[in-house]
């Protein structure tokens, strides 16, 4: 759609940039459960004293997937194997580190039938913390638009216009949340 008018263009952008972060921080989420399969992903949020600096453990070592439920952690500098090790058991992950002198292995075990429907429960609840914050920005923005009108930079019939557009915005911002979270739901219960 053609704004025409730098403030409403603004508004409009201001809107596509919240969804885009409520999307992008729900995946991030999701990549975070544990699924009972090896997720690299799960270890970003783990740091490791690095000769005295707080370092991310994938900066620390090579972490790599070698099957579908192990997670294999080859440090750079031998030395932090420990270090590595406290760090994982520090963060409660769920998994107990195996550390056999040159690598720590993570094998993740299967997930119980009932882990799985709580893991399902968890995947909603993300999806719909990702809707609230999009209808908020919704909100926002037909609030940003109620301002442009009292200030007479458009018609009353342009911000119908406008709030028809953001709708359909954020309905398709919706729509793409329950898509991606009842794709991670299948891969959850799928054994």
């Amino acid at each position: 759609m053609d704004y025409q008018i730098p403030q409403v263009e603004e508004i409009f952008l201001l809107l596509d940039e919240k969804i885009e972060k409520s999307i992008t921080f729900m995946k991030n989420e999701f990549n975070m459960l544990k699924v009972g399969r090896a997720n690299p992903k799960l270890l970003d949020k783990i740091y490791v004293d690095y000769y005295g600096a707080s370092t991310p453990l994938p900066q620390t070592a090579s972490v790599s997937v070698p099957e579908a439920r192990m997670i294999v952690i080859t440090p750079w500098d031998k030395s932090l194997l420990s270090k590595i090790e406290k760090a994982i058991l520090a963060a409660n992950i769920g998994v107990t580190p195996n550390n056999d002198g040159s690598v720590i292995r993570l094998i993740f075990p299967e997930l119980t039938e009932e882990r799985r429907k709580d893991t399902v429960k968890t995947v909603k609840k993300l999806a719909e913390d990702a809707k609230v914050a999009v209808r908020n920005s919704r909100r926002d923005t037909f609030t940003a638009l109620k301002k442009v009108k009292t200030d007479k930079l458009v018609s009353e019939d342009s911000i119908a216009d406008f709030e028809k557009e953001a709708d359909k915005i954020v309905t398709k911002a919706i729509e793409d949340i329950d898509e991606i979270s009842k794709n991670k739901e299948n891969e959850i219960m799928s054994v």
